[in-house]
């Protein structure tokens, strides 16, 4: 409990807002199956997510970027995705109602993600059109858990940290936060269990998306 007003929600986008798992797992493994390389799980993947898609083929390719054939697949992969992303990807349960809910009640809401910055914008179009400002991974950027693109969030809405809140569901999102000076709402449905996010300083917790309403309101 503060005397903070909390007017502003900066969402992480995979495994936060999206399900976008497999999705990322059938990118995955078609630049793998072109390559000739071995091809992941599901649960593979959900470990390798969260640094952005380069690290995401960095922990997917036999020997990352030392591998002769990582440029290729790494390639193949954005091609692929680039066309693919939204054939399994759904909002998670609740999240539209969630978003929705903010924005009646007048809060500012962004997501930064690192996501490739064109499959950020194209699908904040097509499923949260609630978010006033979507930044993705772009090259004059650093990425999460860098604060650059929470700092251009908050620049572009026209707030300051003091009145803003981080949600996201793993390590990076907890060091972003940390980075740009704002408190954490860490997710429990997403990419990354109770137990390992307690582990990288968690410390508030939504199990479900309106549970996200009921904290805000708290701090």
């Amino acid at each position: 409990m503060s005397d903070r007003k909390i007017t502003t929600v900066i969402f992480d986008l995979d495994g936060t807002l999206l399900d976008t798992l497999e999705d990322l797992k059938k990118a995955t493994n078609y630049a793998l199956k072109v390559c000739d390389m071995p091809e992941r799980t599901l649960e593979e993947v959900r470990r390798f997510v969260g640094n952005g898609v380069r690290n995401l083929m960095i922990r997917a390719v036999p020997d990352g970027e030392k591998n002769p054939e990582f440029e290729r697949a790494f390639a193949i992969f954005k091609e692929y995705y680039g066309l693919h992303c939204n054939d399994a990807t759904k909002a998670y349960d609740g999240v539209p109602q969630l978003l929705k809910e903010l924005k009646n009640r007048g809060y500012a809401l962004a997501i930064v993600s690192n996501k490739i910055d064109s499959a950020v914008q194209d699908l904040n179009h097509r499923y949260f059109p609630q978010v006033d400002v979507a930044i993705g991974d772009r090259e004059s950027m650093r990425r999460k858990p860098d604060p650059d693109s929470v700092y251009l969030a908050l620049e572009e809405l026209g707030k300051i940290r003091e009145e803003a809140v981080y949600v996201g569901d793993s390590d990076v999102d907890l060091a972003t936060a940390r980075n740009a000076g704002l408190p954490c709402i860490s997710v429990l449905w997403g990419f990354r269990d109770k137990e390992f996010l307690i582990a990288h300083g968690a410390t508030v917790f939504a199990e479900n998306p309106m549970e996200i309403l009921d904290v805000l309101l708290r701090m």
